[in-house]
């Protein structure tokens, strides 16, 4: 079939990094195949079972030089994706054919290269999340004094900063960073475990049911967790024909934490924008609406708001999937996690990339910053006028009255009449409030409370220790065109 006539991912042409398309590829996939029998082949010989240096290097020299088309006609006739592989390596490695998958079941290469695709996937989520919190604790520092309207509601609140308001986004994802290093840390390898989990076969290889054979078996789950690149002591204690599936369901969840904490960055720049406050970086030639040519569309955080949406929903399948396995394993699992153990970490991956690019170019629009909390502020500025204007020597009930009344007479003709708040006009008129500094009574920094330092704190408490983990990592630069 044409190229143009076959359906092609988005989540490849338009999304994820090559790097994290590589560790979900056939080649990742199968070659991982390979060295796992490679290494179970070495460590039966090394145990004592009848396996020759030379079966043992011909695997070794082909590790990578899958013939796809010798697979995929084995596969047509064989039915089984596992058996055409052990063929196909065994026409190329001919005198090791006798010994490939010894012992093995296919959930010994699909469930352990499936554990390996998520260790290392899930070590570039964390380094990418550490990238985009190095860029927004930047960011933070260099706002943390900038005066800012706060919202609850979406109304406006007590003022804070634009650098205290950006540790609450860096804030969820030095959260979600905890649940990923988290899963990383609990993941386990399957190991050497056989067809039902109960490693008859490997028991049987090496002479049945005595107490040296048990003990082989237990040093060959050992030695091949360990030559595959896991603690010998990283595997799961007891499994059925497969690692446990409520592992996926786990590992999406962290993966739609990550997505929850950057959608709710993207979601904020997008209201931000509306408020002509902050925009997400706008190249020269960037085109924002083909009809209104005026247009800046934060389109990069409407994609962080998509496929964060996907990343999310992905969240049920595989909770579903293990609940639903029977016994000690059925096969309706598979088909459904061809889809949900990559596509979650496709999708997150693209967006960890927009994340780290917004976050590098954020637009602050200082002026418009502080116009809209000018027209607030009076409001918010009330009690604190209500106070100097009583150390003054006013009296306290006389003069809420008449900056009440005056707040909602200015209020309404903000509302109805689209004017300017002339709250402080109105005070200024009042003789009560003639010894009161209504210019100090209104500076912004008065407002914001400790935000400032909290950032210093954050940063220091919260950020630092996150450069310092992934020192290599944290300067990042998305290679895909975002």
């Amino acid at each position: 079939m044409d190229p143009d006539q076959s359906y092609v991912s988005p989540l490849s042409t338009r999304n994820a990094s090559p790097r994290m398309q590589a560790i979900w590829s056939p080649r990742k996939r199968f070659g991982t195949w390979r060295r796992l029998w490679l290494a179970l082949a070495e460590a039966e010989k090394e145990l004592g079972l009848e396996i020759t240096d030379q079966q043992v290097a011909e695997l070794r020299a082909h590790l990578d030089d899958i013939d796809y088309d010798a697979a995929a006609g084995y596969e047509k006739k064989l039915r089984h994706d596992v058996m055409a592989h052990v063929h196909a390596l065994g026409d190329v490695a001919p005198t090791a054919r006798p010994i490939i998958h010894l012992g093995a079941t296919s959930q010994f290469v699909n469930c352990n290269t499936e554990l390996i695709q998520i260790r290392d996937a899930l070590t570039i989520v964390a380094e990418k999340i550490a990238a985009a919190i190095n860029r927004l604790a930047t960011f933070s520092e260099q706002y943390r004094s900038l005066p800012t309207l706060g919202f609850t509601h979406y109304q406006p609140a007590q003022p804070t900063t634009v650098g205290k308001r950006a540790t609450l986004w860096a804030q969820d994802l030095a959260i979600t960073l905890q649940e990923v290093e988290h899963r990383l840390a609990s993941l386990k390898f399957r190991g050497v475990k056989g067809t039902t989990g109960t490693q008859a076969s490997f028991l049987a290889l090496f002479g049945g049911d005595t107490p040296a054979s048990h003990d082989k078996v237990e040093q060959l789950d050992r030695l091949v967790t360990k030559k595959m690149g896991w603690p010998p002591d990283a595997r799961y204690a007891v499994t059925g024909q497969t690692y446990p599936r409520l592992v996926d369901g786990l590992v999406v969840s962290s993966l739609a934490s990550v997505a929850a904490a950057a959608q709710k960055f993207a979601t904020d720049i997008r209201l931000l924008a509306n408020r002509k406050e902050i925009e997400e970086p706008f190249e020269k030639n960037q085109i924002g609406s083909s009809e209104m040519a005026y247009k800046r569309n934060p389109m990069r955080c409407e994609r962080i708001c998509g496929l964060s949406r996907f990343v999310i929903g992905m969240t049920q399948t595989p909770f579903v999937t293990a609940a639903e396995q029977w016994l000690e394993r059925t096969l309706d699992d598979s088909s459904a996690r061809r889809l949900t153990l990559p596509e979650p970490f496709l999708a997150l991956d693209g967006v960890l990339d927009l994340l780290v690019n917004v976050t590098s170019g954020l637009v602050v629009y200082e002026n418009t910053i502080a116009a809209n909390l000018a027209a607030e502020l009076p409001f918010m500025a009330s009690e604190n006028i209500l106070m100097a204007a009583v150390k003054a020597g006013g009296d306290r009930q006389e003069l809420h009255e008449v900056i009440r009344t005056h707040s909602q007479a200015a209020a309404e003709r903000v509302k109805s009449e689209g004017a300017a708040n002339d709250l402080l006009d109105r005070l200024r008129s009042e003789p009560a409030f003639s010894e009161v500094d209504l210019e100090a009574a209104l500076n912004p920094s008065g407002f914001v409370g400790r935000a400032p330092q909290q950032v210093d704190a954050f940063i220091r408490q919260v950020v630092d220790p996150i450069r310092e983990r992934y020192a290599q990592a944290i300067s990042y630069d998305p290679t895909l065109s975002v």
